[in-house]
């Protein structure tokens, strides 16, 4: 029988949630926001907000929702083959190739390399560094099933407590007034804070944590679609309030340090002169400790995450020697540098993020359209023909005549939001097909057939290949 999810288990997963979520880009995003934004830094952060905050929080929504295991059960609504490859690479983007490693390289960028006397010796220091973070990190996700407990009572309190002492700092004492604002969000600010909150890949990471909460409170007896859905919805408030408010407080702290600390490279470099400002020597032994705190939280979910994923995919590897490998490669990859891993992974998000934003409005409309394949093909098509320019043009691979026809026929392709008509039309492209072609009505996931051609996909709880996921 079912039980209701206690308040206290409620308030754990919602820091765990929002553990989980803030991490690397996460922090440091904002304070670039702020500084660029200058008097705009309310409007562009509002924009933030949206796809930083609030699109991840509605995906994990979503996802309870659907009432689908895993991610791929959710996205083979659109195709079988579509769901595994679109699952694969997902969990690849904020896995070993691009979330994982910016784990370390954050860590080292901020809490370790300002403390370094030379230049020629952070080459060393970062490969060493990388090395130890991961090993770390590898050891504390061996044991899936313990990941509330470390994430959720322990490294939440200490990194909230690590952050709060130089948010508090930044409200109580502002550096300076707000600057002006930079030409890019001179105009439109809202829109380029909503493109900006794509860097923190926290959308296409949403569903896979959505897993790790949902499962956790099986674990505990609440198994009712009704329990899981107002517990996850709880969880949900909880770590929108604190994503929100630490954004925001970040953005404002990026901001106000203009008129004094002059706009600086990143916002790596804005935190620990900040922090520096505030606190003196002292400051970047604190940012040292929030930064690899709050990455390491990130590190250790995403690793269990996609160990679990990929030891369903591939039963004969075990969960922990996948573990280890992920880890091992993100500490190669994390070698790369900071903004290496920025440059590359900025085109694979302008074509997987209209994608992710699809899914989930599909999935909230699904009884609408009462779950036909067509129209999510349709949707999903046309939007990752935009979406696909979209990624070459941040790639450096423009096609002129595209981007002319673009930027004549689809509303909103300046801002960055030229898939919303096409989406729309493959919708609606789709459900007239449906309903001429007299195919029958997609299956619901409570109709879905129990022996799909997929493997099962394990669960954080064992990690083993216990049978939450198709």
């Amino acid at each position: 029988m079912s039980r209701k999810a206690p308040l206290s288990l409620v308030i754990i997963l919602g820091s765990m949630l929002f553990a989980l979520f803030f991490g690397a880009g996460n922090l440091i995003f904002p304070p670039m926001l702020g500084q660029m934004a200058g008097e705009n830094v309310w409007s562009a952060n509002a924009g933030f907000l949206v796809t930083g905050v609030g699109l991840p929080l509605i995906a994990v929504a979503a996802f309870v929702f659907s009432g689908e295991r895993d991610l791929r059960g959710l996205s083979s609504r659109v195709n079988p083959t579509f769901g595994l490859i679109f699952t694969v690479v997902l969990y690849l983007a904020i896995g070993p190739f691009f979330a994982m490693p910016r784990t370390g390289s954050v860590s080292f960028e901020i809490g370790v390399k300002p403390l370094l006397p030379a230049a020629d010796s952070h080459h060393l220091a970062l490969a060493v560094f990388t090395v130890l973070f991961f090993g770390v990190a590898c050891l504390l996700s061996l044991n899936p099933t313990r990941i509330i407990d470390i994430v959720g009572r322990v490294l939440t309190p200490m990194k909230l407590t690590f952050i709060g002492v130089l948010v508090a700092a930044a409200l109580l004492y502002p550096i300076a007034n707000f600057g002006t604002p930079d030409p890019s969000y001179a105009s439109h600010a809202f829109f380029k804070g909503f493109q900006e909150g794509y860097l923190t890949l926290d959308a296409l990471a949403a569903t896979i944590f959505g897993i790790i909460i949902v499962n956790a409170l099986k674990d505990r007896g609440v198994t009712g679609r009704r329990s899981l859905m107002g517990a996850c919805a709880k969880a949900i408030l909880i770590a929108g309030v604190l994503l929100a408010f630490i954004y925001t407080s970040l953005a404002y702290m990026g901001a106000s340090s203009v008129g004094k600390l002059g706009v600086l490279g990143n916002g790596a470099d804005i935190l620990a002169a900040v922090s520096s400002h505030y606190f003196g020597a002292y400051g970047s032994i604190l940012l040292g400790l929030m930064i690899t705190v709050a990455c390491m939280t990130t590190s250790v979910g995403l690793i269990t995450s996609c160990a679990s994923f990929f030891h369903g995919l591939y039963p004969k590897l075990s969960y922990k020697k996948i573990a280890v490998a992920l880890a091992a490669f993100s500490a190669l990859v994390a070698n790369i540098g900071l903004n290496g891993l920025i440059k590359v992974s900025v085109p694979v998000l302008m074509m997987l993020y209209p994608l992710v934003i699809a899914l989930v409005l599909l999935t909230f409309l699904h009884p609408l359209f009462k779950g036909r394949n067509e129209v999510y093909q349709g949707t999903m098509l046309l939007t990752f023909l935009v979406s696909l320019f979209d990624g070459l043009k941040a790639a450096g691979f423009e096609i002129g005549a595209v981007e002319r026809l673009f930027g004549e026929i689809l509303p909103f392709h300046a801002l960055g939001l030229g898939w919303l008509l096409p989406a729309l039309v493959g919708g609606i492209g789709g459900a007239l097909v449906a309903r001429f072609t007299g195919r029958p009505q997609g299956l619901t996931a409570r109709e879905t057939p129990s022996e799909p051609s997929a493997k099962p996909t394990p669960s954080v709880r064992d990690g083993k290949g216990t049978s939450h996921g198709r």
